[in-house]
């Protein structure tokens, strides 16, 4: 597998990672087997992969737990980088985010327990909140870092204002946000920004809530969260299945499939550093790992992006 490296802090790791909210995220899907969440983890091992991206929010720490679980049981512990998020407070039924120094600094020794390591690579904010100066808030983690707790720094969902006054001191290795054929959350002033600044992207939702896998058409029964979703709502959804039908073809070419595509169409990118498509089985993580070794023409990225409405 290809690997890239951070210009900022060094780390190294496979352009294909591992996303892991439906490891061990039993408050985001429905009958989770975290014996099948340790699966999938170990093939991802198994296949080189070496980027795996959790956060507290998946399952309230159980993602962190199972993966630390699956590292430590088959000694990869030392090779692959880990990811992971805080910000998220529960309060009176309510959800909230906390960027302040003193939960940042609580949540990443909490991190390093669960995951049984004693150093995380990368920490982001996982959103951010209305009150912490966000300068406060990157100069708690960078103090986490010069102690040697954490490795790189990182935010996500961040509005541009907020990215820079985040890296005011040059201090943000990484930045995550929405970004696939249908939803893109960042803009070119993003994009130069990140660019000008050697910050990493990663993608998040690369196959817009499974939509890009090609599995769907319009007889699919989809479920009550899917049914939410704009990219599922009626007209929406059945143009999108149109748009779809493009991926197929050249897949089809390729002897590929939709989702194989539409990940290397985000790999294809300048500002893109890595991917980290989920999986809910050992022989999906197989599936998104194909997506390495696929390039794509000039032509044949024209034609999704005019198909897909992306100014490229």
């Amino acid at each position: 597998m290809k690997k890239v490296t951070l210009k900022k802090s060094g780390l190294t790791f496979t352009r294909v990672g591992l996303g892991t909210n439906s490891i061990g995220g039993h408050n985001i899907y429905p009958n989770i087997d975290e014996n099948v969440s340790k699966e999938i983890v170990k093939q991802y091992l198994k296949s080189g992969g070496t980027f795996i991206d959790t956060a507290y929010f998946y399952g309230l720490g159980r993602s962190e737990e199972l993966i630390g679980e699956v590292l430590l049981s088959t000694n990869t512990n030392e090779d692959v980088i880990i990811a992971t998020k805080a910000s998220f407070v529960f309060e009176h039924d309510q959800v909230m985010h906390d960027n302040s120094p003193a939960f940042l600094i609580r949540s990443v020794k909490e991190a390093l327990n669960r995951l049984q390591r004693d150093v995380i690579d990368v920490f982001y904010i996982h959103f951010p909140d209305e009150n912490t100066p966000k300068e406060q808030a990157v100069s708690a983690l960078e103090q986490l870092k010069q102690e040697g707790l954490i490795k790189a720094i990182a935010v996500s969902n961040f509005s541009l204002d907020q990215l820079k006054e985040a890296n005011k001191d040059g201090l943000i290795d990484m930045v995550s946000d929405r970004y696939n054929l249908f939803m893109q959350n960042i803009d070119q002033d993003y994009i130069d920004y990140m660019l000008s600044n050697d910050i990493a992207f990663i993608p998040y939702s690369p196959l817009a809530s499974g939509l890009l896998t090609g599995k769907y058409t319009l007889e699919t029964q989809l479920s009550e969260r899917q049914q939410k979703n704009p990219l599922f709502i009626k007209e929406n959804y059945a143009n999108n299945l149109k748009k779809i039908e493009v991926l197929r073809k050249l897949a089809n070419r390729k002897d590929t499939d939709v989702s194989s595509i539409a990940l290397a169409w985000l790999l294809s990118l300048e500002f893109v550093t890595a991917i980290i498509p989920g999986a809910k089985s050992p022989e999906q993580v197989l599936k998104n790992i194909a997506c390495d070794d696929i390039l794509l023409s000039d032509q044949e990225i024209s034609l999704i992006n005019e198909t897909f409405n992306i100014k490229g």
